[in-house]
């Protein structure tokens, strides 16, 4: 019987073993520029964040959608360096009517979006108040948030979860330079981290040099045991893992 309990636990521990680790990669800025179209023909479980109100962002969200691929909006919020935001921005000289009612306009535009993150926002995402406000319109909704931390003292995944909105936040920018060494570096240590820490978020852009770029390092991922999946799925595999955690300790 205790060979046959040794041999179960080894069988466990290899199967949790061998799980892949987890990423997803969201594609943010989408809805200004035509040419933002190449960056949904890229190959797997790759999540998009459109922009409200752009020229193009509802014709790309319906085909990213039809694709099945996740979609969420990408939200101006204020920034410190005072860069213009673009339409349905949040900013910090807004009350709770205003902020509701930009976001309320960007859903109806894209309503199947499930969440939003931030464009920008290293400002605003540190303040409490108008964070607040936000996650309790998303939790109303049942929708997400994701912190793309634009700022290291950003208080915007805290404030999701003392509201119960389900949230993640950016553990890496993968094209801050639009070089592919540089790139091909940060996909590099996307790949370490999602080894490390089984699951990673990470954030790019669809510039043409991004696209070139992940076209030839996707299929790394795959060589590496790790698994691309959309934003939703790694959103509620930490939902599960945090309930069992909660489970385990009672």
């Amino acid at each position: 019987m205790l060979r046959l309990l040794l041999t179960l636990c080894l069988l466990a521990s290899s199967v949790i073993y061998a799980k892949p680790a987890q990423i997803a990669i969201i594609i943010d800025d989408i809805g200004y520029r035509k040419s933002d179209i190449q960056a949904l023909y890229l190959p797997g479980n790759i999540s998009y964040a459109i922009l409200p109100h752009t020229p193009y962002g509802k014709r790309l969200a319906l085909k990213a959608n039809a694709n099945k691929n996740d979609v969420i909006l990408h939200i101006p919020m204020e920034a410190k360096n005072g860069k213009k935001l673009g339409p349905g921005a949040l900013t910090s000289t807004m009350n709770e009517t205003s902020i509701r009612n930009n976001l309320s306009n960007a859903f109806a535009e894209i309503p199947f979006a499930l969440g939003i993150n931030n464009h920008m926002g290293s400002k605003l995402t540190e303040l409490y108040q108008p964070m607040a406000w936000t996650m309790n319109f998303l939790r109303e909704r049942n929708l997400m948030f994701i912190d793309s931390m634009t700022s290291g003292a950003s208080q915007a995944e805290q404030v999701a979860l003392d509201f119960g909105v389900p949230s993640l936040h950016r553990h890496i920018f993968l094209d801050n330079k639009l070089e592919h060494s540089y790139i091909q570096s940060q996909f590099n240590q996307l790949m370490r981290d999602a080894k490390r820490y089984h699951s990673v978020v990470a954030i790019a852009h669809p510039h043409p040099e991004t696209i070139t770029s992940l076209l030839k390092l996707l299929p790394l991922l795959k060589k590496n045991n790790i698994e691309l999946v959309p934003i939703s799925a790694l959103l509620m595999n930490k939902i599960i893992e945090d309930k069992q955690q909660l489970n385990a300790d009672d």
